[in-house]
């Protein structure tokens, strides 16, 4: 039996272990199997529940023919002892069943999550391309519990099977025709309510993804309610969010119409079979064919029906719910990291060589990059990386407003095929010769693991996560307090400090809501000096500070590195002096190298320059 928390083991060398996201069934299908000892167990008890249904029109109606009619009364006792047995065994397994189901529950809820953790992990930089944000907050919370509500319902359906079995063989025994009648009608009816699933389906898709797109478009604005308030975008942004939330409502109510209509086709389905099974056994008894005891079971099997039945059609839009949930599960799940990699290592201070740009990193060195177009050297720091393009390509197409039937399947195999396609593109992007090599080994020829560890990348898109102040700088919690401070101080990050309550323990908000763009930026870069890596490779780190704590940076900042490799894209003067050479990128490649003060003779570099000179001022 699983504990709590649940231990998932994924994405280890054991293929039992992965989950199987060759279609969404195979992914339901691989949930039930992780946890087949609670969906055994769970079945079990479904089936014990079932009992008192079950076998109390049976031992009623032998109450009925053998002790009251004939006045035995200790027939009577034994009979209604036997039927009290029952009852209470289906009290105790029905508290078994609850306790089994909520444990289920929160295995494939914490398990889906886990999952989720793992692979935003190891896909890194690659998730922000394959999925928004919001459909990975979507998947992790909506979606785990939809897996919980599937495999609960699947256990009792399979108890209810069983039941269903059980009651249709004492019919046989009884009466061969009423139960012939009830073994043909009840697929049929359950058969009945399948022209309803597709459209159902379709309705459920459609609103789960228009979810997908409010829960990243609150992300969005969250994270930008500060540059949404300097620019005054609140109510665009506001009316935008409402104008979604309305089509997820509309489409709310049509899943519920759908979901409405589901249910009112099995309880009047269940209803019939009902009235038929009461009609035939009246019309039976007065053949002669049935006693009384024997009529009145047959009215108790018939009612005892419909809840077997209602739990099938129950059972119907729980499995159509959790196939569009593992929908989208598994184009989270199903991406690997898009890098061959081989098994050569990287010496502690690596030679690094761009072949599209022509740069050299020599070790030891603080290299500055300067280009007047920002993205040719942003795009240098992730071949650098080796990163992915900093762009994301995940397309979610078209707003989709009421969509259903056919042309929601046709938008969802759109969007599919257009991140197939941004995936493969990936791929044969991280599968070839990188062009970036260390010491002359190409990148691809080296363990991504090694590569990470020795060479560091902090961008402009770097966050930080809700915690401490201490959490913040030191997330790994590997250093020494005195270590962390020197690094807020070489980030010239010491009034934020300063400013929160509680110091190293104050609290920093998630993405650093409560700080300004400043003290955010200079957070990160704090965070990225204590790491030490080999390389550092640091993008614009000073782009939101004023030019009196950039300087302070500046002049900080090479003590700090002196020994290790540093490279700073950048355009500030302020850095530039500081750095031991400059590197001016012109159309993406190096035009010219030299020391700051030897390069200002340059028109090119100085035309660069000299605007962040200008802005400064």
């Amino acid at each position: 039996m699983h504990d709590f928390p649940p231990v998932l083991e994924a994405y280890t060398p054991e293929e039992t272990a992965r989950p199987d996201t060759r279609s969404p069934a195979r992914f339901l299908f691989w949930l039930l199997r992780v946890q087949a000892d609670v969906v055994v167990a769970m079945a079990v008890a479904g089936l014990l529940w079932f009992l008192p249904g079950a076998l109390s029109p049976l031992l009623l109606g032998r109450a009925i023919d053998v002790g009251i009619l004939r006045g035995d009364v200790a027939a009577t006792v034994g009979w209604a002892a036997l039927l009290t047995l029952v009852i209470v065994i289906g009290a105790a397994a029905g508290i078994a069943q609850h306790t089994l189901a909520v444990r289920g529950w929160l295995i494939a809820l914490y398990g889906t999550q886990k999952l989720v953790t793992r692979k935003a992990v190891q896909l890194g930089h690659v998730l922000s391309r394959r999925l928004p944000t919001g459909e990975v907050l979507s998947i992790s919370s909506s979606d785990s519990n939809t897996f919980g509500q599937t495999i609960e319902v699947v256990s009792r359906g399979i108890g209810s099977l069983a039941a269903f079995a059980l009651v249709c063989a004492l019919m046989f025994s009884t009466s061969p025709p009423l139960g012939w009648v009830v073994l043909v009608a009840a697929p049929l009816l359950v058969g009945a309510a399948s022209p309803v699933l597709r459209p159902l389906n379709a309705a459920q898709t459609a609103e789960r993804t228009q979810t997908g797109q409010l829960t990243s478009m609150a992300t969005d604005i969250v994270s930008g309610l500060r540059i949404l308030r300097g620019i005054g975008g609140e109510r665009t942004f506001g009316s935008n969010y409402a104008a979604q939330s309305q089509r997820v409502r509309r489409l709310g109510v049509a899943t519920g119409t759908w979901q409405a209509v589901t249910e009112t086709i099995s309880v009047l389905l269940s209803g019939m079979l009902l009235v038929t099974l009461v009609w035939l056994g009246s019309h039976e008894m007065l053949a002669g064919r049935l006693t009384i005891g024997q009529l009145i079971s047959f009215v108790g099997y018939a009612v005892f029906m419909v809840w077997p039945l209602q739990t099938f059609f129950e059972f119907a839009q729980k499995w159509v719910q959790g196939l569009v949930s593992a929908r989208k599960t598994i184009a989270l799940l199903d991406p690997e990291v898009p890098f061959s990699q081989g098994s050569a290592g990287l010496a502690d201070r690596p030679r690094l060589e761009d072949a599209v740009s022509g740069v050299v990193v020599e070790p030891g060195r603080f290299l500055a990059v300067v280009s007047a177009v920002p993205e040719d050297s942003a795009a240098l720091a992730d071949r650098l990386g080796r990163y992915l393009p900093t762009s994301q390509v995940h397309d979610e197409g078209a707003e989709e407003d009421e969509l259903t039937g056919r042309a929601a399947r046709r938008a969802q195999a759109e969007k599919d095929a257009r991140r197939a396609a941004a995936a493969a593109a990936d791929a044969a992007l991280g599968a070839g010769e990188w062009g970036v090599s260390a010491d002359g080994t190409d990148y691809s020829q080296l363990r991504l693991a090694a590569l990470r560890r020795t060479i560091v990348v902090s961008d402009t898109g770097s966050q930080l996560f809700a915690g401490t102040l201490q959490q913040a700088v030191d997330p790994w919690g590997t250093h020494s307090r005195q270590e962390a401070e020197a690094a807020l101080h070489a980030a010239a990050a010491e009034d934020v400090y300063a400013g929160l309550p509680g110091g190293w323990q104050g609290r920093v908000d998630e993405l650093g809501r409560g700080l300004s763009g400043g003290q955010r930026q200079r957070v990160v870069l704090a965070r990225a000096l204590l790491l030490d890596p080999e390389v550092l490779i640091l993008v614009e780190p000073t782009s939101a500070v004023d030019a009196h704590t950039e300087a302070t940076i500046a002049e900080r900042l090479v003590p700090k590195r002196r020994g290790r490799t540093t490279v700073v894209m950048t355009a500030s003067p302020l850095v530039l002096h500081y750095a031991d050479e400059v590197v001016l990128l012109v159309d993406g490649r190096e035009a010219v190298r030299g020391r700051h003060a030897e390069l200002l003779t340059n028109p090119a570099y100085r035309a660069v320059v000299g605007r962040g000179m200008e802005e400064d001022e």
